[in-house]
């Protein structure tokens, strides 16, 4: 059965589950899904049977901490003991390197949602582009100085806490922020989805919506500050595809500021091939909102434009 699990063992010694999606006919290419903060990858089984009928082989791994991925160093909610965030990307090009292995010298395209767009980011900075294309859906990688603060308030709460114990303060500043940004709100998760189907689906799931650990956050805080590094960009090929997409209802991304920030910001480091997809009335989950057959679509006739063959 297809997008089931199997494991992958990675460099970094973690044991990832990776769950696979082959092309119906001719493939066109290959995408790599990186999920977000405290889910798995399990929820993209719907995006990925979509696109292996567009023609596009899909392969989407559980991140350290989240899902069914195992390592000695990092039980749920850390991503490891030390360099988390390197260990991510680490893991990250391991499974690209297996689906590039596995399915042949195809275009390959990176996707990644929300933290999961941090990852992407950074695993295309870490190949200094050399994929074909990069999609960064609903991520801030806009923090500036909130950055310094986010690293403050974990110093404080560190004081009283060990480094691998959940960050109850942050949760109160993202997740619990978050959810009192919508008004009229069914629950705490409608900042997710205007669909109510699909916010009780996440709150009914065991593996989605738990409170991550301080050295988590750390790990990602850098992990975001890397994917906004400047010079790193430059590094990468300016023709490079980028595609952005965000919800003006999204208090993750300030409602889109921080992913119009981004797009300017590629602009600036001269990127030549920026699309940004914005849905005004958009929350945070873009792929389980209203509106998400189009945005399938329209991110498949993205990839089948760079894949050289219509979509």
């Amino acid at each position: 059965m297809s997008f089931e699990p199997e494991t992958l063992e990675s460099p970094t010694g973690a044991q990832i589950c990776l769950r696979v999606e082959a092309a119906q006919g001719p493939a066109r290419g290959i995408i790599q899904i990186h999920h977000g903060l405290a889910e798995h990858s399990g929820r993209y089984r719907r995006f990925a049977a979509y696109l292996a009928a567009r023609g596009y082989h899909v392969g989407a791994q559980d991140q350290r901490g989240h899902g069914a991925t195992t390592a000695p160093d990092a039980p749920r909610g850390v991503f490891a003991a030390r360099d988390g965030w390197s260990r991510v990307v680490a893991d990250a090009r391991a499974v690209e390197d297996h689906l590039r292995a596995r399915f042949g010298g195809l275009p390959l395209i990176l996707f990644g949602h929300s933290m999961g767009g941090v990852t992407a980011m950074t695993h295309a900075m870490a190949r200094k582009g050399a994929v074909d294309g990069l999609a960064i859906w609903n991520a801030n990688l806009a923090l500036g100085s909130r950055a310094a603060q986010i690293r403050t308030v974990l110093s404080i709460e560190s004081l009283f806490k060990k480094a691998h114990a959940p960050s109850t303060w942050m949760h109160a500043l993202t997740f619990k922020a978050w959810g009192k940004k919508i008004p009229n709100a069914r629950t705490g998760f409608d900042w997710l989805s205007r669909l109510p189907d699909e916010v009780d689906a996440y709150i009914a799931d065991p593996l989605a919506g738990w409170v991550a650990s301080i050295s988590l956050w750390r790990s990602f805080v850098e992990g975001t500050l890397r994917g906004e590094d400047e010079a790193a960009l430059r590094l990468m090929p300016a023709d490079l595809p980028i595609h952005l997409a965000a919800g003006g209802q999204d208090p993750v991304v300030d409602g889109g500021a921080a992913v119009r920030t981004l797009a300017a910001r590629l602009r600036a480091a001269r990127f030549t091939d920026v699309t940004l997809r914005f849905d005004p009335q958009g929350r945070h989950e873009t792929l389980n909102d209203i509106g998400y057959e189009q945005a399938m679509a329209d991110f498949a006739d993205w990839a089948g434009r760079i894949c050289g063959r219509a979509g």
